[in-house]
């Protein structure tokens, strides 16, 4: 054998020249590329929305180059993104809660108690959190400790406390007009040059609820046990610690978005939270989530949200009738699922 053909054993790859020795790197490695990779369900989700604004922007220019609109659904969204940010939990867990609409309207009902009994509105807020932890731990409670099917025990559980609700209060609203004189109403619902305050709340709670998500032990736990419990418990896990706390932190949730929804409109309703229902379950899938657990996203989520949310107004400034938008809603569900199943890199 020649001397140049003979490997150069210096070389980490065997090869011949400074060039074999420099030091070899995974495509991946970039930088922009590993972004994409970590977050291409959020992104594709966010291409989604980018395509669905420019067609609805085309079809009537006017209304979508004007403030107000925006406006209007800033000030409504946080309330969904409130439990669509949860919820991202539950279904990563391998779990799905069909209680928290009920659970929003208790919660705000506990508020509205308690504010229209004169104490300050901190003070219900505080007993609205309380009443959203114990009854998320107490439907965690049946699914985990009880052995229920999460799909039957929760959808049980949103009957039983919706019912619950229109006994007592025989179907009777509460008004609530001294919130605006608050300082929770001026710090948690007020405006701020022009744009929505609840919103920069929600922003907030999508971050902290992200930084959870991936880079907190709770966040890899839930992961964890939504791919294989098995696993997780030979790993040393609780795991039916993690399936209980994935369900308070829905109660949380809801009982915040239930008290911001009291807070916008002044008013309690009975019906409180049963709206959003559908379409928070459509931002968790549009948002990427699969069904199947162990993996999910929480920014996906949340623009998810913001994509069903901007869905109505959008069909109906574009010049189409209210009898249109179910039809969108199933479109973009279903446009959006199927990008995610060719974009996943793993499936079930």
């Amino acid at each position: 054998m020649s001397k140049t053909m003979e490997p150069d054993l210096d070389s980490p790859l065997g090869g011949h020249g400074g060039a074999a020795r420099k030091e070899w790197k995974h495509p991946s490695d970039h930088w922009l590329r590993g972004f994409v990779l970590d977050n291409r369900a959020a992104l594709g989700t966010l291409a989604v929305f980018i395509v669905m604004m420019a067609v609805f922007m085309i079809a009537n220019p006017t209304v979508f180059t004007t403030w107000y609109l925006y406006s209007s659904v800033l000030t409504t969204l946080p309330v969904a993104l409130f439990v669509v940010v949860p919820l991202v939990f539950v279904v990563t867990c391998g779990e799905i809660d069909l209680s928290f609409p009920a659970t929003m309207g208790f919660a705000s009902w506990v508020f509205a108690l308690v504010v229209q009994a004169g104490y300050d509105p901190f003070l219900g807020i505080a007993a609205a959190l309380v009443t959203g932890m114990l009854l998320g731990f107490l439907v965690g409670s049946l699914v985990v400790y009880g052995g229920l099917s999460s799909l039957i025990a929760t959808l049980g559980m949103n009957f039983l406390l919706r019912g619950l609700i229109q006994i007592i209060n025989e179907g009777k609203s509460t008004a609530l007009t001294s919130l605006s004189n608050s300082w929770a109403y001026t710090i948690f619902s007020s405006q701020v040059y022009g744009i929505p305050v609840q919103i920069f709340w929600a922003i907030a709670f999508v971050v902290l609820s992200a930084m959870l998500y991936n880079r907190h032990r709770f966040g890899a736990q839930v992961r964890v046990v939504g791919d294989n419990p098995d696993s997780a418990q030979q790993m040393g896990i609780d795991v039916k610690r993690v399936r209980v706390k994935v369900f308070v932190f829905v109660g949380i949730g809801a009982a915040i978005a239930g008290t911001f929804s009291v807070m916008i409109n002044f008013t309690w309703w009975p019906t409180a939270g049963d709206g959003y229902l559908l379409p928070v379950l459509a931002s968790v899938f549009v948002g990427g989530t699969p069904t199947w657990g162990g993996i999910g996203t929480v920014v996906g989520g949340a623009i998810g949200a913001v994509t069903v949310s901007f869905i109505q107004t959008g069909v109906v400034a574009a010049g189409l009738s209210g009898f249109y938008v179910q039809f969108f809603n199933g479109l973009i569900i279903i446009l959006s699922l199927l990008g995610h199943k060719w974009n996943q890199a793993r499936y079930r």
